[in-house]
């Protein structure tokens, strides 16, 4: 049996939630991209260009959240081998809230009431 077995079983479904999230937030951005990319197509088709306009925000949101889904997935590696080496360890080390998990968590609701306000736009004009 593996010493601490279920620290390193919780260490390891903790990295696979994380793994699964910024896959999803990566499958979202690449949703938003495509569609762009459907409004455009269906502007083209209808002959109607002008109401059918691509838009340069939504593309950017697109590309911010697939950027972040990568930076989760290498901070969440990073955190699942730094937890397993200590996890393995025989001393005390204090559990501490990392930086990176706050900056992405700040980034991603920064682009979430961004595209919540550029939604709002939309609707209102």
């Amino acid at each position: 049996m593996i010493k601490r077995y279920t620290d390193h079983a919780a260490n390891e479904r903790t990295y696979l939630a994380w793994i699964r999230t910024s896959i999803s937030i990566m499958a979202f951005g690449f949703l938003i991209e495509k569609f762009d990319l459907f409004v455009q197509y269906l502007g083209n088709r209808v002959g109607d260009e002008e109401h059918f306009q691509p838009s340069l925000y939504a593309e950017l949101s697109g590309l911010l959240l697939f950027f972040v889904g990568i930076l989760m997935v290498i901070a969440a590696t990073v955190r699942f081998f730094t937890y397993k080496k200590h996890i393995e360890s025989e001393q005390m080390i204090p559990y501490s809230v990392k930086k990176t998990n706050i900056m992405l968590s700040t980034s991603i609701i920064l682009i979430s009431l961004f595209l919540v306000i550029y939604m709002a736009y939309k609707v209102i004009l």
